[in-house]
């Protein structure tokens, strides 16, 4: 199921949008504070829903702060979760796990990267 969730930036308001990029946008910063730069690659949106949820239950555990530019924002500055929020955290996570399942199961199957030995 990697992969099922996606945005439709065509249906959601514009503060729905911006609410899903400081959560999109904060998933990305945790992965970079928590476990590296390299973490990054792993930022997806099935972990973001984690975040996404876990702010819907409790607002106060996702505080927000201003980010500087970014060049997949177009290098623009953005308000995004911090990655001291609890969801943020447990979406980091959830990427992680996630991005080591799908790994696993390529390797297990002899597909994607590793459909031939280097």
């Amino acid at each position: 199921m990697f992969g099922v969730v996606r945005p439709c930036k065509h249906v959601l308001c514009g503060s729905l949008f911006e609410d899903w990029m400081a959560h999109l946008c904060g998933l990305c910063l945790t992965l970079r504070a928590e476990h590296g730069q390299a973490a990054r690659l792993v930022t997806n949106y099935d972990g973001l829903l984690v975040s996404v949820l876990v702010e819907a239950q409790a607002p106060e555990l996702s505080p927000r702060r201003k980010a500087g530019p970014c060049a997949l924002r177009g290098m623009k500055t953005a308000e995004v979760v911090t990655a001291k929020a609890e969801g943020a955290r447990l979406a980091a996570a959830a990427s992680l796990l996630l991005a080591a399942g799908k790994t696993r199961d390529h390797v297990a199957d002899g597909d994607g990267a590793y459909a031939r030995r280097l």
